[in-house]
C-alpha cells in the first residue's frame, strides 16, 4: 500500500460543514487505510492500493450526500506531494516570504492556451508558476483579494489551494 493524499475543496466554508471525524469515517467506509486529517480545510493523508486519482474521485462521489454543496477531491501520491515540496522555484529567493506562498492543485495540467490567458492577465505583482498538474503561487501582498483566485475561471477546471505551511506539513505526514 502507498501513501496518498486527498485535498478537498469547498468544506467548512459557507456552511458547507464537514467535521474531520465523520470525514475520517467516511474515507475509512471506503477502504482508505491508516487515514489522518490537517486542520478542518480537508487535508487527508491516507494508505491505499491504487492511484490517487481514483481514490479522489470515489472519496468525491462518496461525499455527495454528505454536505450541502457539492465538495472537490484532488489526489496526489506522497511521491508527488514530496517531489511538488521539493520543486518550488520561488522557495530559495532572497527575502522571500513563505506565508506569502501557496499550491493550487488542478485536476489535471492545463491547456496551453488557457496557461496563456493566465499570463496575459494584470496580476500585479503576484507570479504563478506551473509544473504539469500544479500551479505554485507567490502573493506578496497577502492571498486575500489575490488576482490569481481566478485560476478556476481562466483554466476552466477545479482546483483547490493550499498555502505553503500546509503543503509543507502533508509532505511530512507523508514521510511519517
Amino acid at each position: 500500500m502507498a501513501r496518498m493524499v486527498a485535498l478537498l475543496r469547498g468544506i467548512n466554508v459557507g456552511n458547507n460543514i464537514l467535521k474531520m471525524d465523520r470525514l475520517r469515517e467516511i474515507c475509512a467506509q471506503i477502504g482508505m487505510k491508516n487515514v489522518q486529517t490537517y486542520v478542518q480545510s480537508g487535508n487527508v493523508v491516507f494508505e491505499a492500493s491504487g492511484t490517487a486519482e481514483a481514490w479522489a474521485a470515489k472519496l468525491e462521489r462518496k461525499l455527495a450526500g454528505e454536505t450541502r454543496l457539492p465538495v472537490t477531491v484532488i489526489g496526489r501520491s506522497s511521491a508527488e506531494i514530496t517531489r511538488l515540496f521539493a520543486g518550488n522555484p520561488f522557495i530559495n529567493e532572497k527575502d522571500i516570504d513563505t506565508k506569502r506562498l501557496a499550491v493550487s492543485f488542478l485536476q489535471k495540467a492545463p491547456a496551453k492556451s488557457a496557461l496563456e490567458a493566465l499570463r496575459a492577465r494584470d496580476l500585479g505583482k503576484e507570479r504563478f508558476h506551473c509544473m504539469g498538474e500544479d500551479i505554485y503561487l507567490h502573493c506578496p501582498d497577502g492571498f486575500a483579494g489575490s488576482k490569481l483566485y481566478i485560476l478556476d475561471k481562466v483554466l476552466a477546471m477545479r482546483t483547490t489551494t493550499r498555502n505553503w505551511n500546509t503543503v509543507g506539513k502533508l509532505c511530512q505526514m507523508c514521510s511519517e
